[in-house]
């Protein structure tokens, strides 16, 4: 998943980027209010951390103008304003979740998947696609009974798949997902990801639609 981050601390944002990359994600981080509106037309995002307290333009303002727009991304608030009437005011804006500062990396990765699984319409954290099975909690894969070590990348990409089964994601949109603005891409990233998956996975794990881009197989 790609998420930009909206956080003009940068202590704060370095770490959030830092850890949120260690578990997969790709992350664009942002400084203020104004970037975020420039970032969201030039680039798809599954999720958007908002700090409040941003220069030139308050996260609630930020807010709000993407919910006038219909625009129904996922979005945790992320802050140090931590008064009941601003709680009220970032969840009734039409934030997904709220999280006061200090808070620890692990409890951010669970109101992730949380809010992933509301926007999705799944009561279940694992995901199961014929005889493979993926848990976005521990971040472990299955293949029938026998457990499947990936590496962070084709973890995503694999998640990615799985979450919309029959469905096919081109080349360009899984490497959108899977690497941020400052990560460096190889041409054929997405493909050597593909190849490792099916060599732990078997050739059917993942089907190639010519000209079109990837989805996952159905295995027995």
């Amino acid at each position: 998943m790609r998420v930009l981050l909206v956080e003009d601390d940068p202590l704060i944002g370095n770490g959030l980027q830092h850890g949120l990359r260690q578990e997969g994600f790709a992350v664009d981080w942002v400084q203020d209010g104004h970037a975020v509106a420039l970032a969201l037309r030039t680039t798809p995002y599954g999720l958007l951390l908002l700090d409040l307290g941003l220069p030139n333009q308050d996260g609630l303002m930020v807010l709000k103008e993407l919910r006038q727009r219909d625009d129904t991304l996922p979005v945790i608030i992320i802050t140090a304003r931590d008064t009941l009437p601003d709680r009220v005011a970032g969840l009734d804006g039409g934030a997904d979740d709220y999280l006061v500062k200090p808070f620890a990396l692990e409890e951010l990765l669970a109101r992730v998947r949380a809010v992933n699984r509301r926007h999705a319409g799944r009561a279940q954290t694992a995901l199961t696609v014929g005889a493979l099975r993926l848990d976005p909690v521990q971040h472990r894969v299955w293949l029938r009974n026998d457990e499947v070590l990936v590496s962070p990348k084709e973890f995503v990409l694999l998640h990615e798949l799985m979450q919309q089964p029959g469905a096919v994601i081109s080349r360009e949109q899984l490497e959108e997902r899977l690497y941020g603005w400052n990560e460096e891409v190889e041409s054929n990233a997405v493909q050597i990801h593909v190849h490792n998956l099916r060599k732990k996975l078997g050739s059917d794990a993942i089907r190639n639609v010519r000209g079109v881009g990837y989805r996952i197989g159905e295995m027995a």
